[in-house]
């Protein structure tokens, strides 16, 4: 049975003391017996503090991104095997400001996926069409090409360390808004996808996190979509009260 899961990117947000009082606010607040499995993603700079700090908890570190090779004269990069020599066994890969910032293509996000996984890591994979794709109806196509372009070559086998999140990028910071039925139609879409690709078992076995604008206020009604596993929440995942709720709204 698939994973319910509740991802906090924390982004370039937080320096050590605020970071270390954000983990305190969570300890303190979380449920020994969570609703969902609760990741959160540091910067790189809080990863070993954050997984110090949280090894006893019911909440696991990720890290936001790591590089395609094991090491070398890559400056400023990150590999896999440094960020599991911090304890860090999950990563988040492909997000959609990964994408439009640093021109990460799925070419190259294949080679991270494939690296990641030769590193026994867990991969929470990002994709998601721009508001100018969703308009001229070209939405599912992009999403597909998305998937096959960067995952469609695993094996079966691959599948149980790989957790997808939908970015519906024309949603967030846009004035447009994404409504719980047009998550489900997505989310539906995308399992549908992977089954064909690759059977109805591990399509019903994948987790397909929602990654648009998740809040509080209206998580339960996203989450009670049958195809929706959880969210890969933003902005709300700051305030330890605001993150909690979301993933009590299971």
């Amino acid at each position: 049975m698939r994973k319910n899961i509740v991802a906090g990117n924390w982004k370039m947000n937080n320096d050590l003391a605020q970071t270390q009082e954000l983990i305190a606010d969570l300890k303190k607040q979380v449920s020994a017996d969570p609703a969902a499995t609760i990741m959160v993603a540091p910067t790189y700079t809080n990863l070993y503090p954050a997984f110090e700090a949280l090894k006893d908890t019911p909440i696991t570190v990720a890290a936001q991104n790591m590089h395609q090779n094991a090491n070398g004269a890559f400056t400023g990069e990150i590999s896999a095997a440094m960020l599991k020599s911090v304890g860090v066994e999950t990563v988040i890969l492909g997000h959609s400001e990964r994408r439009a910032y640093f021109k990460e293509s799925n070419e190259l996000l294949a080679e991270k996926v494939n690296t990641a996984l030769e590193n026994d890591m867990t991969v929470i994979f990002c994709f998601g069409e721009e508001l100018e794709d969703r308009k001229a109806d070209k939405h599912f196509d992009l999403v597909e090409s998305q998937l096959k372009e960067s995952l469609y070559h695993l094996s079966k086998e691959s599948w149980k360390n790989i957790i997808l999140a939908y970015e519906p990028v024309w949603a967030i910071g846009t004035g447009e808004t994404a409504s719980p039925e047009q998550a489900q139609e997505m989310h539906a879409f995308i399992r549908k996808s992977v089954a064909d690709a690759y059977g109805s078992e591990i399509a019903e076995e994948v987790s397909i996190l929602y990654g648009g604008s998740c809040k509080p206020g209206n998580a339960k009604e996203i989450f009670a979509n049958k195809d929706v596993d959880g969210g890969l929440i933003g902005g709300a995942s700051l305030k330890a009260e605001d993150f909690l709720a979301i993933v009590n709204s299971f």
